[in-house]
């Protein structure tokens, strides 16, 4: 199994920015697309973005974009999530995701989750 953790959420200050990393176990050849997933209390989880195993195609939720920018790094097994001009609405766990076929927007596309990472935006 591959495991995925998440680390680099905080608090901040409205309009701040924070960068988020997922580190997985091993290298996971098998899984083309990676994502990040976000839940706020009394919310279901919501895709947020995606990127491809070649970083050639990035996917974006219409609440994020051009404000979030997805990226990763294969060789250290890593993703990343640059989160910048934040608002409260951006407040919720984050979690990332990896694997599967599918929607990619669709949590049910994934194989492995990470525990999450609170992101906490104040006004």
């Amino acid at each position: 199994q591959v495991q995925l953790v998440e680390s680099g959420g905080g608090l901040v200050q409205a309009g701040g920015s924070l960068r988020l990393s997922c580190a997985a176990s091993r290298r996971t050849f098998s899984t083309s697309y990676m994502a990040w997933f976000r839940q706020a209390p009394g919310k279901e989880r919501e895709f947020v973005a995606a990127i491809s195993w070649s970083a050639s195609s990035t996917y974006y939720a219409d609440s994020v974009k051009g404000r979030f920018t997805i990226s990763r790094d294969n060789a250290k097994n890593m993703m990343y999530l640059q989160m910048d001009t934040l608002n409260p609405e951006d407040t919720a766990v984050y979690y990332c995701a990896a694997g599967g076929t599918g929607v990619l927007y669709k949590p049910q596309m994934y194989n492995y989750w990470g525990q999450g990472t609170q992101v906490t935006v104040s006004s």
